[in-house]
């Protein structure tokens, strides 16, 4: 097993690198000249010019970076007229866009090949019309009532239970009391435990409404590639929720739950620790966490180019050049003292589990 550090360093390039991947293919593609296309950040270790293009690979591993004729604003004064359809700013604005959401789609769709790795590796996941127990917790109420690991739950005291939240409801709405719960073994009477230990549950159980199943091995991919499309939407709409509590907990004063580079670094250490499909889900889940944050209208974000590249026909040009030259800045210093303060919080978090550090945090006065 390689090191954590080396670990975080080739999950972050890799993330990097596909965004980067997508913004270069698209500006290839629509005739936008670009000058280099590197892998890591310069100073340069080695590079070489194929067509208009120099491929680089730099010293810096985090990832790579694509330089486009005529992104830059000084570069609009300086370029020949030879080469004016192939720059970037000469461009209509649908294929700017294009460009600029390419990196985010790069993101997204390998967030998909992740998620359909795992299911085409650990099967098709499929809705079932009952509730099926997981596991059972040694000494457990469930266990004590004789409840097994794969028993089918079809009711509980007379009540369908077809999903989790059903289970969950009843078991919540009888908790203190005892609870038939009916399976296709037979009925078996559990107590609803009133105050479980933590992680257990009231019944000391682990309930799925799914199970994977496996389909030809010809098929697997293409339907492993569906349930992983399924997946990443519907992670990406968690991260979108998780984003509106953040700005919720943030201006009512609380600590929001979120995690920088030390924390990143630390949860990829523990998936590559548990194996290579939790490591795999991991990127996937980080690729469209990091496709969702690329669309806010914040800057050095593609959603905050996307959002100056239409308020050009509102502001005029040369304004919207000041006004985005400021936006820029205070937005970097903003984003920098949120880093700054994420991190110091990561490692804070880290150093409190620490049993040293645990012990020393007792006797502070804070």
């Amino acid at each position: 097993m390689l090191p954590g550090i080396f670990v975080f360093l080739i999950v972050l390039s890799l993330l990097v690198f596909i965004h980067e991947l997508g913004h270069f293919l698209v500006a290839k593609k629509t005739g936008i000249m670009v000058e280099e296309f590197g892998f890591g950040y310069p100073p340069r270790i080695w590079g070489k010019k194929i067509g208009n293009t120099v491929y680089s690979i730099n010293w810096i591993p985090f990832g790579g970076f694509v330089k486009l004729l005529g992104q830059e604003a000084r570069d609009k004064k300086n370029l020949p007229a030879k080469v004016h359809n192939c720059v970037y700013f000469s461009k209509p604005k649908k294929i700017k866009a294009a460009v600029l959401l390419a990196g985010i789609t790069g993101n997204f769709l390998l967030g998909v090949f992740c998620f359909a790795i795992i299911y085409s590796k650990l099967g098709i996941p499929q809705k079932l019309n009952y509730v099926k127990i997981a596991d059972v917790v040694e000494g457990a109420p469930a266990a004590d009532s004789g409840l097994q690991k794969d028993d089918k739950v079809f009711a509980i005291n007379d009540k369908k239970v077809a999903e989790i939240s059903d289970f969950a409801k009843v078991v919540e709405e009888h908790k203190g009391q005892q609870i038939v719960v009916q399976t296709e073994r037979g009925d078996f009477t559990v107590i609803s435990r009133e105050n479980p230990p933590e992680g257990e549950g009231r019944l000391g159980i682990l309930i799925t409404d799914t199970t994977q199943v496996f389909y030809p091995w010809w098929q697997m991919p293409f339907l492993g590639a569906w349930a992983g499309l399924k997946e990443a939407l519907g992670w990406g709409i968690m991260v979108v929720l998780g984003l509106v509590l953040t700005i919720k907990q943030i201006f009512a004063g609380i600590a929001p739950q979120v995690a920088g580079p030390v924390g990143i670094y630390q949860l990829t250490t523990i998936a590559a620790k548990q194996g290579i499909l939790e490591l795999i889900q991991f990127v996937g889940m980080l690729s469209v966490n990091l496709a969702v944050l690329n669309l806010l209208p914040f800057p050095a974000l593609d959603g905050g180019h996307l959002v100056f590249l239409y308020l050009g026909d509102i502001l005029g040009e040369k304004r919207k050049e000041k006004v985005e030259h400021i936006f820029n800045l205070v937005g970097f210093v903003i984003l920098l003292s949120l880093m700054v303060l994420i991190t110091i919080n990561d490692i804070l978090r880290i150093l409190k589990t620490s049993p040293f550090f645990t012990k020393l945090f007792s006797f502070l006065p804070f």
